[in-house]
């Protein structure tokens, strides 16, 4: 895409009345803007990189047979009155429609087990793996964290359905590898630890996934032995880790990306959610459910990857794999229009600087909005017949003869 075309606008300062990381970098990025506490606009190009993380996640999902589906997000009362969560969901967003009831979901329990009882009706329907991506909404009164904490946000959740405990078990450990691998894939894999948390009144454990950073509002305590992470909700009752039964931890601030749960018939039971097993027996379903924020990814990728100069995105999640800059004249640019065109056909997304802007403030501005490879033509470069190529997070960069480029920038979406 051609940067004059762009729909976006860099600010010179950090926005003032912002103090997280991700808010500050962000919006002054041209990736969001604020609306109101805890609601933001996604401009294109913070919207691409929603849209990445959203492909991988739905990539991840349907390899564990996840089915998607859309709920909506507009609730009838009765539903979460069904449940006993109507008077003590302390989040939830309440609104009337005439003489009627309603609420936004901050979660989709109850919509998702009434749907899936339509269904299930034997052991042969079962397991059944359902998945959305949706908009969320919760009341969130510490609404000052940018992406982190949102009143509006982004969110996947999956809810397994089985005929035994068992089965969900073993379900509930693949999702857990697979949540690994997800995080792997965006980038935050080194950082983010499977962290033990308490798992209410239906299983000893839950787990969450919590990604080091100095602005995480939550405290985990690592195992120095195996690694295991404990959050500080149970570690008061678990003074030894429950992987290695090590007793030295260290205390890290963290955010949480996402979550896994076993909620066996919590939710089954009020709705009536039950099959006929092989012996014709009626049971309850078991269920499980899993949760990613992707809005709250994203802010948490921005604040464990920057530098004083702007956002370094992960590869994978970046909204262009490359940034080209045309620094000079009419040559310069000439050049550099027909390197932006060979890059096309070769299917790498690329954003081309072709601004009447100064040198300074290009490169200014690319390293602000943190794209992951940098490409500059220049008359310099064109003297040597050259572009020069810089990896976001490095200092130096190197020269790549114009004839190729296409070449080697094709080796490195691999």
């Amino acid at each position: 895409m051609r940067q004059s075309e762009l729909f976006y606008k860099t600010l010179k300062e950090f926005p003032a009345e912002e103090k997280s990381v991700n808010a500050q970098l962000l919006i002054r990025a041209g990736y969001i803007k604020k609306v109101g506490a805890g609601i933001y606009d996604f401009l294109p190009l913070g919207f691409r990189v929603l849209k990445k993380i959203e492909a991988i996640i739905r990539e991840e999902m349907e390899k564990i047979n996840g089915q998607e589906v859309l709920m909506p997000a507009l609730h009838p009362a009765e539903l979460w009155q069904t449940t006993g969560r109507w008077d003590i969901y302390k989040d939830l967003y309440k609104l009337k429609d005439g003489d009627k009831d309603f609420a936004l979901g901050p979660t989709h329990e109850e919509t998702v087990v009434p749907l899936a009882k339509q269904f299930i009706r034997s052991w042969q329907d079962l397991p059944l793996y359902l998945f959305q991506i949706q908009t969320k909404f919760r009341k969130e009164k510490r609404a000052k964290s940018g992406l982190l904490r949102g009143k509006e946000f982004l969110m996947k959740d999956l809810y397994s359905f089985h005929a035994d405990e068992k089965d969900l078990d073993n379900y509930y450990e693949i999702v857990k590898n697979v949540y690994l691998r997800i995080f792997r894939r965006t980038g935050l894999n080194t950082k983010t630890f499977l962290t033990f948390a308490s798992g209410g009144t239906f299983s000893r454990y839950s787990h969450e996934f919590q990604t080091l950073t100095p602005a995480g509002e939550d405290l985990i305590y690592i195992c120095e032995k195996c690694g295991q992470a404990v959050n500080r909700e149970i570690k008061a009752e678990t003074p030894k880790c429950p992987n290695c039964a090590g007793e030295n931890f260290r205390e890290e601030k963290a955010i949480e990306v996402g979550n896994i749960f076993k909620l066996k018939t919590k939710f089954s039971e009020p709705f009536g959610l039950k099959f006929l097993d092989k012996d014709n027996q009626k049971k309850m379903v078991m269920m499980g459910c899993y949760g990613i924020g992707l809005s709250r990814l994203m802010g948490t990728a921005v604040e464990v990857f920057h530098d004083e100069k702007g956002i370094i995105w992960p590869k994978e999640i970046a909204p262009f794999a490359v940034h080209l800059l045309a620094l000079g004249g009419q040559k310069v640019s000439r050049e550099a229009g027909r390197v932006y065109q060979t890059l096309r056909k070769k299917e790498i997304e690329v954003l081309y600087d072709d601004r009447e802007k100064s040198p300074g403030e290009k490169l200014v501005e690319a390293d602000l909005i943190g794209i992951p490879v940098r490409l500059v033509i220049s008359e310099k470069t064109l003297a040597q017949k050259s572009g020069e190529i810089k990896k976001r997070e490095r200092k130096n960069g190197q020269l790549v003869k114009l004839s190729q480029l296409g070449q080697f920038l094709s080796k490195g979406k691999k």
